[in-house]
């Protein structure tokens, strides 16, 4: 396994991590994505660490808690051997502090994730989604006073904007708080947003990149296919409204490239769609899921061999979108290519 530093920081992560979402299976929507308990947690566990992933992320909406309570029980005997990660900010429930990230609500969250995960820290702690209520110089001086504590090591964020990253970054650096060295976003071949905005800020600012659904919330697994019908299992069933959206046209275009590539290869699509990834700029980790050993081994497949200069060139070419203003100039026009050439 390739391990890379996490942004800017001095912590290095494995280039695949494991994301916990499959495990307690509670909810309509995490249960669509798997029910996995702590026997066979404890197996994933184990294939992913003898592979060298040590790193595996989870969140306190995922089931409900759940997820992080079977991730803990799993990892008993061996927390030193693996990083933890863990996102909090979405609402957990109805009432008034059970969403954002105020003071009171990250310190009381960080507490209850870590007796759910049984442990006294969390090596990467991001927050879930942009709190527009809570000043950022709050949020910051919170996750100070967690990391002195030392119930938290390093910080991210999920889900947020580039300005809202800028912000934080701007506002850590004049007040000396920890700055963000961690973006978990969603990022794939038919979802390249990513692109556009926070991996320029990724690059200039040091924040690594930690893909969520590199599939395309399941897309890309091979089994999604012109004129034919969802496959019986599928996420997508029931889940697809809380996915991003993709065009269709644009899913079978992408498609297509990675079947020739598969044939040229011998490699799966999924594994041809991660392998993608690892080659961009400011990717520090992809989070692989699955629901059985099958999936899991199947993604591991995706490191140890290295797509070509053609074979990359040729999915870009699938992929490619047009980009939002402001930022279709700079793709577009050689003036402004001029002055601001790409981070890729």
């Amino acid at each position: 396994m390739e391990y890379r530093q996490l942004g800017a920081s001095g912590l290095k992560v494995p280039a695949l991590s494991f994301g916990a979402g499959t495990f307690g299976g509670r909810g309509p929507l995490f249960g669509a994505w798997g029910d996995t308990d702590v026997a066979g947690a404890r197996r994933l566990i184990d294939i992913c660490l003898e592979a060298g992933v040590n790193m595996f992320d989870t969140a306190d909406v995922y089931s409900g808690g759940a997820s992080e309570e079977v991730l803990g029980e799993a990892v008993k005997g061996r927390r030193d051997k693996l990083i933890l990660s863990t996102k909090t900010g979405l609402p957990t429930g109805e009432g008034p502090f059970d969403a954002g990230t105020s003071r009171s609500r990250l310190i009381t969250a960080t507490d209850a994730a870590l007796k759910r995960l049984g442990t006294d820290y969390i090596d990467l702690l991001q927050l879930h989604a942009f709190d527009a209520h809570t000043p950022v110089e709050e949020v910051l001086a919170t996750l100070d006073t967690l990391v002195q504590a030392g119930k938290v090591r390093y910080v991210g964020v999920s889900n947020f904007s580039g300005w809202q990253i800028m912000k934080s970054l701007g506002v850590a650096d004049r007040h000396g708080l920890p700055r963000y060295v961690a973006n978990q976003a969603y990022y794939s071949l038919i979802g390249r947003d990513y692109e556009w905005e926070l991996m320029p800020l990724g690059f200039d600012q040091g924040v690594g990149a930690v893909v969520w659904s590199p599939l395309g919330w399941g897309r890309l697994t091979g089994k999604v296919r012109r004129g034919q019908p969802l496959p019986d299992v599928s996420r997508l069933h029931e889940t697809a409204e809380f996915g991003p959206p993709v065009d269709d046209e644009l899913l079978f275009r992408v498609i297509d490239a990675l079947d020739g590539i598969a044939e040229e290869t011998g490699k799966t699509i999924p594994q041809i769609a991660i392998n993608w990834l690892l080659r961009r700029p400011t990717v520090s980790s992809v989070i692989i899921g699955a629901r059985n050993e099958e999936q899991l081994r199947q993604n591991l497949g995706a490191v140890g061999w290295s797509l070509t200069p053609e074979q990359v060139a040729k999915l870009d070419a699938a992929s490619a979108t047009t980009a939002a203003y402001p930022y279709w100039p700079y793709r577009r026009q050689a003036g402004f290519a001029r002055l601001n050439p790409p981070a890729v």
